[in-house]
């Protein structure tokens, strides 16, 4: 996904964007027309005249341009699009549902319907028109709760290139709020499995309003809506509430990347500056000290890498933390990095005792029975602490007790399931059935399979294509499920992915989708993710923040490297990230 200015980061900060669900969305859109100074109708022409206008931008010669308008207020801004590009001198053809629509999108219909045609929006109506340079999807967008059917459902199965050229349209769709039928709290599609693999909708343009939702950044959402453009409406002072010239309240939800522009000015209250990443005056110690456990003999790999992470932070001194017996294969560079042989949690107790060590990070490469070993002094210390991969394996058999808001979880989709299954459950959704196999039939040996096991079959398919089709909006998301984990462990939760998710138990949230970087997914990229946590904590940085900057580095790191990657290759990119950064 691309923003204006994504790869900009001469503003000097991290992160920014406020969030807002679907709810809170309208909530701000009733709360500005209750006040009497702006009117829906007012909304509507803001929004569909910013559509055209960055339609305008992008094609800048008049051309041809279908627009498909639905239901609702999604296709009220549609209307105002085909006004605005007719009156430019486009070719506009509109595709409406006969209905009767909410006073404002009615009038919006009615403005149009003195200009031109509306089309009936069907599939056969639309294959039958001529092919345009832009397509506008106004059919559903933010009030969508539940999964396209009909006509509309195989009018944008055409789109996606079931039986027609999905990658002709891809290029050519502008989306209003979102491509038709995505979740824009979960970025999941109604009626359809929550993993990739059935024809969706793609947009090479998605203009949002006001502010990101979080089916933008969330699971499909990145792919699907192309460019994210984000139009300013006019509703700045009701998103924010000012007291002394400050914002009352902070960003409940933000997204540290995609670095989105925006067009009113955000205030810095959902920013971290980057100047406070830069060193300064004092000794080793004034920047913290970091210990990384470190596993048996042969398995240090992965901890060297947090360790090497967290001294490119700044960390002013790390120490590498392995049995005893394991102390030689940690004998070579970095030069920079301590060693400190510890057998068991006694040993651990006993070197957390010094009060100048400021976070620790245990899991990477430990083995789950040494992490589990050292679970209870660490957390009986009370420090700052990361807890990855072996950890959370270990936490998992052990419970959660004793978690404290200074732990970072970091678990990756597998380890989520073990650490919190109800909520992974929810977040699966319907399951479909496992269908028998080749191999199946062939261990039935030569008297077959019984006729009621295959009708058997086919019902679980169908009841799983029912369960589809009868979810309502919005979708449980990734960002529920670790604001959901972080309240019950008491802890900061991140969610590993391409669309990664830190929440606080106080329910604050970030997001960082970085979808843009996939060659972060290579072996110990996780292990390097850590380290850099680490790091952070160890110079001061609250959990939430560590975390979340944690997140923008890690990637910052991927993206200046670029394709090749190996996880050796990131804590060496650091150096240049903060130069990016003017520190």
């Amino acid at each position: 996904m691309n923003g204006q200015g994504a790869q900009d980061l001469s503003s000097r900060w991290i992160g920014g964007t406020e969030v807002l669900t679907t709810a809170e969305m309208r909530a701000l859109e009733s709360a500005a027309m209750a006040s009497g100074a702006v009117t829906g109708l007012e909304l509507m022409e803001r929004a569909g005249a910013a559509v055209a206008g960055h339609i305008r931008l992008r094609w800048p010669k008049a051309g041809r341009v279908t627009v498909l308008c639905g239901p609702g207020n999604n296709g009220g801004d549609g209307y105002v699009v085909a006004l605005h590009l007719h009156q430019a001198g486009w070719r506009v053809r509109v595709l409406g549902m006969d209905n009767t629509p909410g006073p404002d999108a009615a009038e919006m219909k009615r403005r149009w319907a003195e200009m031109g045609e509306i089309a009936p929006l069907t599939c056969s109506v639309f294959r039958a028109g001529a092919s345009c340079d832009v397509y506008v999807d106004a059919i559903f967008g933010t009030g969508l709760t539940r999964a396209p059917q009909g006509e509309i459902a195989k009018m944008l199965a055409y789109m996606s290139g079931s039986g027609g050229d999905g990658h002709f349209f891809r290029e050519r769709v502008v989306a209003v709020d979102c491509p038709s039928g995505l979740c824009l709290d979960s970025g999941a599609f109604l009626g359809a499995p929550r993993q990739p693999g059935e024809f969706v909708p793609h947009a090479r343009m998605t203009v949002a309003f006001d502010s990101p939702k979080p089916g933008h950044l969330l699971e499909r959402g990145p792919e699907v809506c192309g460019e994210l453009v984000v139009a300013d409406i006019g509703l700045r002072q009701w998103r924010e509430r000012y007291e002394n010239g400050r914002a009352a309240r902070p960003a409940r939800t933000v997204a540290v990347w995609p670095a989105l522009d925006v067009a009113d000015e955000r205030t810095t209250r959902s920013r971290l500056s980057a100047a406070w990443l830069a060193k300064h005056a004092g000794h080793k110690f004034t920047h913290g000290h970091a210990l990384i456990v470190a596993g048996g003999f042969g398995h240090g790999g992965a901890a060297r890498l947090t360790a090497r992470a967290a001294l490119r932070t700044g960390a002013g001194l790390v120490t590498l933390v392995p049995p005893k017996s394991a102390l030689i294969e940690h004998a070579g560079p970095p030069d920079a990095l301590m060693r400190r042989g510890v057998d068991d949690a006694e040993g651990l107790a006993t070197l957390l005792a010094d009060s100048r060590i400021t976070a620790v990070a245990l899991g990477p490469g430990c083995g789950v029975d040494r992490a589990g070993a050292m679970l209870d002094p660490l957390l009986a210390s009370k420090r700052p602490c990361v807890l990855d991969a072996d950890a959370l394996t270990a936490l998992a058999a052990r419970g959660l007790e004793g978690l404290h808001e200074g732990c970072v979880l970091t678990p990756h989709e597998g380890e989520f399931v073990r650490l919190f299954p109800d909520l992974a459950e929810r977040l699966a959704g319907p399951r479909p059935p496992r269908m028998m196999t080749v191999a199946d039939y062939g261990r039935r040996g030569a008297e077959g399979t019984p006729v009621d096991d295959i009708a058997a079959q086919w019902q679980a398919l169908a009841d799983y294509h029912r369960a589809l089709a009868g979810q309502l909006g919005p979708l449980y998301s990734k960002l529920d499920a670790a604001r959901e984990a972080a309240a019950r462990c008491g802890a900061v939760v991140l969610v590993k992915g391409p669309d990664t998710v830190i929440a606080a138990p106080d329910g604050q949230a970030r997001i960082h989708s970085a979808y843009d970087v996939p060659w972060l997914a290579t072996a110990g990229s996780g292990d390097v993710l850590a380290g850099i946590i680490t790091g952070l904590l160890a110079r001061g940085l609250p959990p939430l923040d560590a975390a979340a900057t944690g997140a923008f580095l890690h990637a910052q790191a991927a993206r200046r490297f670029g394709p090749g990657l190996i996880a050796d290759d990131l804590p060496d990119q650091l150096p240049g990230v903060f130069r990016d950064l003017g520190l």
